[in-house]
């Protein structure tokens, strides 16, 4: 059995209860407001095995001024840096927070994106696995600091440079993760100017989950999509949201229900608003 987008708390225990060969627990949590909080609960206590994944040193690359807050690093520099947490080929990843998989799913499209195939968000995260009997410690697992860089393969999932979305704009269908008052404009805390992209149509996020943190059933979600996007296909999607990071959310939402092949633009509004002679709408 693997598992490509969702595990539960139960299958995750009893693959490391039963000493699974190949399994790989990367903790991803994270606070936009104060960037060493994810590190400080991790400190506090983690899953057994986990190694602890920082949104803005591990999943992001350098950043121009231009190019977003939360860019994507070199592929190859990201190929050795998820070796040296033991990911190869043959593993099993597993990735979670305790954000409502709200950082975590950026850790699992970039998995993707650098050609693995098996690795799951745990649905629920730490509370459900505490829920399922699971317990958290404060031992670090081991580095293989001199593991040969993972071999790059073709991306999963697809992904769309700005300068291919400005050209392909009237094509596609651009979902905006963000919650509505940022995505009408009415606030932005985060970004110099505020507003969306022209078309773009409004998911948050948050709206992919249950109350209990975990994610609707695929048949809720698949109804959700179908009818926001009223006709489009999954390959005409193009999600984004801020910076990149809960957009991955709505990709996985709708891998979850069978609508397979829609593309993240990484760079999302902080990149697109950089430049000021790129449209902006609001309402």
């Amino acid at each position: 059995m693997t598992y490509t987008t969702l595990i539960r708390a139960d299958e995750l225990r009893a693959l490391v209860d039963g000493g699974a060969k190949d399994l790989v627990i990367l903790d991803a949590g994270f606070d936009l407001a104060a960037p060493d909080a994810g590190q400080h609960a991790y400190d506090e206590g983690h899953l057994p095995g986990a190694h602890y994944v920082h949104l803005e040193r591990d999943l992001s690359g350098p950043k121009t001024g231009r190019n977003g807050r939360h860019p994507l690093p070199d592929r190859a520099e990201f190929a050795r840096r998820i070796a040296r947490w033991g990911v190869t080929p043959a593993s099993q990843v597993v990735v979670y927070d305790r954000q409502g998989a709200s950082f975590c799913a950026r850790a699992w499209w970039m998995l993707k994106w650098i050609g693995h195939e098996h690795v799951a968000v745990l649905d629920g995260g730490v509370a459900a696995w505490l829920e399922a009997g699971g317990t958290l410690t404060r031992e670090l697992p081991a580095m293989h600091a001199d593991a040969p860089a993972y071999p790059l393969g073709a991306p999963r999932l697809p992904s769309l440079p700005v300068d291919e979305l400005e050209r392909s704009l009237a094509q596609v269908r651009v979902v905006d993760a963000r919650a509505p008052e940022r995505y009408r404009g009415d606030v932005e805390p985060l970004d110099p100017v505020a507003g969306h992209i022209p078309g773009a149509l409004n998911r948050f996020f948050k709206d992919n989950l249950e109350p209990s943190g975990r994610f609707r059933p695929a048949d809720v979600l698949r109804a959700d999509f179908e009818r926001l996007l009223a006709g489009r296909t999954a390959s005409e999607v193009v999600h984004q949201c801020g910076s990149g990071v809960t957009a991955c959310h709505n990709v996985l939402a709708m891998e979850i229900a069978g609508l397979r092949g829609s593309r993240l633009y990484p760079g999302s509004w902080s990149e697109w608003c950089a430049d000021p002679t790129r449209p902006v709408e609001k309402g």
